[in-house]
């Protein structure tokens, strides 16, 4: 397998003890899988900020929002009717419930490297009944002066897409849960092709079909149609579990080059890339057959969920891919990647 990214030596450039958490009570356990923008000269990432209550030997405790606010859990470790075997999720009389709650929050950085929260700028948290377990992984696309904000949406109903718009990240509009559950990695491309908005997604499958990447298209970026499946798991391979989109593609001269995660069934996620017709990127016209990244380094193999590299956010400089991404589920970490070298790795379908 070969990894081509070239990490920061500053890596992680976050750990979770590098944030306040956002109210008394709860301690920040995971920053995960930031969104990035450039807004007014700096280099901005969008963190997902993963909260929970100090853990206690007998019990686990989380958090779940409420029309009323913030509403902490506990339930014994003996009881019979709790499944814990998943640090991520937790089952209880039957309901699924996530053992954190997350919440979007803006950083910034003059240098790409050492990331600040700036002054007069809010956080996001979920709103209403579909978002009750938090907000997560949001991916940002600039289309002339607006910014779309595709993040996960959580609650006891499942887990779909939802979207918010800025044009100055003080003030947003919500456009709801724009595709339903379950369904997540929603990356909305950076302008339209022959008038129509594109956009990545994943639904999932547990019976027939699988995880697998589809592309939608839109008039206005909000109703999505003409949904088609593009990119599916491959069997003994890295990515044979599940696959799904980083953010939005990056156009070249050769096509919509995109940055995915995949993951194996022992739940390693590493990332890959593929290539999409530039007139139609319905069309998959290449893809890598091993990862470009791969977790190695030790704050990727251990954390919070160990094994993992994800990304949702970079920044393209004409060869240079730099790239924010969350490793084992716990710190956020950068990397730069070259574009030249991704396409040596791809390998066209001529058939």
């Amino acid at each position: 397998m070969s990894d081509i990214a070239k990490r920061f030596e500053a890596n992680p450039l976050l750990s979770p003890g590098d944030l306040k958490a956002s109210s008394e009570g709860l301690l920040i356990a995971c920053l995960l899988n930031p969104g990035v923008f450039q807004y007014e000269n700096k280099t901005w990432l969008i963190v997902r900020v993963a909260e929970r209550p100090e853990q206690q030997v007998d019990v686990i405790s989380f958090p779940i929002l409420t029309p009323t606010g913030t509403k902490i859990m506990e339930i014994p470790k003996d009881d019979p009717a709790l499944i814990a075997t998943d640090a991520r999720v937790i089952r209880y009389h039957g309901v699924d419930y996530l053992t954190t709650l997350s919440h979007l929050r803006l950083l910034c950085s003059d240098d790409g490297i050492h990331f600040y929260e700036p002054e007069g700028y809010t956080s996001l948290y979920g709103e209403g009944k579909l978002e009750s377990f938090g907000i997560e992984d949001c991916r940002v696309t600039q289309i002339d002066n607006k910014y779309y904000l595709t993040f996960t949406a959580v609650s006891d109903s499942g887990v779909g897409v939802g979207m918010r718009t800025t044009t100055n990240w003080k003030e947003f509009e919500s456009h709801g849960m724009i595709i339903p559950p379950h369904n997540k990695d929603c990356a909305i491309f950076e302008e339209k092709i022959n008038g129509k908005y594109y956009a990545l997604h994943r639904p999932s499958s547990v019976d027939i079909g699988g995880n697998y990447i589809w592309i939608a298209e839109s008039p206005d970026a909000i109703h999505w149609g003409n949904h088609k499946c593009i990119v599916k798991t491959r069997e003994e391979s890295w990515d044979n579990a599940r696959v799904g989109a980083g953010c939005a593609p990056i156009k070249t001269d050769k096509g919509w080059l995109e940055i995915y995660h995949g993951a194996n069934k022992l739940h390693q996620y590493c990332l890959g890339a593929f290539l999409l017709d530039l007139n139609d990127p319905s069309k998959v016209l290449a893809r890598t057959e091993e990862p470009i990244m791969i977790p190695t380094a030790p704050y990727e193999l251990t954390g919070f969920f160990g094994n993992v590299v994800f990304t949702n956010g970079h920044t393209v400089n004409d060869d240079t891919i730099t790239m924010y991404y969350g490793a084992s589920d716990e710190f956020v970490c950068g990397a730069t990647l070259s574009i030249k070298e991704i396409f040596s790795l791809l390998k066209y379908d001529h058939a």
